[in-house]
């Protein structure tokens, strides 16, 4: 729920059935092909200088030669913000780059809709990490009404934005404290899978991460380490750092201060991407540790 820059062009169906692999935990991640100014720019954000990250994002915004390098730009301003905590800022951002892919609609129907809704669940992944809920909700539902405006032929089904929506209402109720609620969310998360044994193929993994965030975020700790331990073994899911910083904070929780700092270290380790879950990682970790 981690995994490709934004597409200009509607990428190949091989191409999106691999992107389909980590499209819930964290859309559209990884932003790989960084080089040059905005390598740099990355890298302050990982270290926390994120002033003088977007003075290099925005350096790239005013020179760019065409509304798709701009869009990419702002893109990586807003996860910028990400690495502060702004989901403000992360929103406003992230609208700027909604409102590029509105532009090509007509061109390029599928593939827009599809990153607006991407976009949208970026912003709203942001901002639940951030603890503005509210804010949270009102994208991930946006995220979901653009993604469905996709025509035929359709890139991703409806049950992935289905089991995406139900798996963010699932983490939202538990942040609230509303236990019955999150696991309503939880067995409509399950009944998605269960109906799409396509996407459920790809998308199973992710389960786990949904059950151990609302074990935790409801008080039942024990549930939290069992579920949030397997969700970590599963393949593709060893490296996530979000996913490595749960189980630390269960591990915290339940009175495990060693095993918590080792796997607080490890986590901030691995997140080396310019996304969400690295934001989240790099930022809770530093201050968790008191890194420099």
């Amino acid at each position: 729920m981690t995994t490709t820059p934004i597409r200009f062009r509607r990428p190949t169906s091989a191409a999106l059935a691999l992107a389909a692999t980590a499209l819930l935990a964290h859309p559209l991640t990884a932003q790989r092909g960084e080089s040059g100014p905005m390598q740099e720019a990355a890298q302050l954000d990982r270290d926390g200088k994120t002033a003088q990250a977007r003075a290099i994002y925005q350096q790239v915004i005013d020179t760019a030669g065409d509304p798709g390098r701009k869009a990419a730009a702002q893109r990586s301003v807003a996860m910028s913000y990400a690495f502060d905590g702004d989901c403000a800022n992360t929103v406003r951002y992230e609208q700027m780059v909604i409102d590029y892919w509105k532009t090509q609609e007509q061109v390029d129907p599928q593939n827009a809709f599809y990153q607006q809704g991407e976009m949208a669940d970026e912003a709203a992944r942001v901002c639940i990490d951030a603890g503005d809920i509210d804010a949270a909700e009102h994208w991930y539902r946006r995220g979901y009404e653009l993604g469905l405006m996709e025509p035929e032929p359709r890139t991703h089904p409806k049950s992935l934005w289905d089991y995406r929506l139900a798996h963010a209402l699932g983490r939202i109720a538990a942040r609230r404290g509303d236990a019955a609620e999150a696991q309503r969310q939880v067995a409509a998360a399950r009944q998605a899978l269960d109906g799409d044994p396509g996407m459920a193929e790809q998308q199973e993994r992710f389960f786990p991460y949904l059950t151990g965030y609302v074990a935790l975020y409801t008080g039942d700790l024990e549930k939290a380490k069992s579920e949030l331990e397997r969700a970590v073994s599963l393949r593709g899911n060893q490296n996530d750092p979000f996913m490595n910083t749960l189980l630390a904070m269960t591990y915290e929780r339940l009175g495990m201060q060693q095993e918590a700092t080792e796997l607080y270290r490890k986590a901030y380790d691995l997140a080396r991407a310019h996304n969400p879950p690295a934001a989240f990682t790099r930022r809770f970790v530093r201050e968790k540790l008191g890194l420099s």
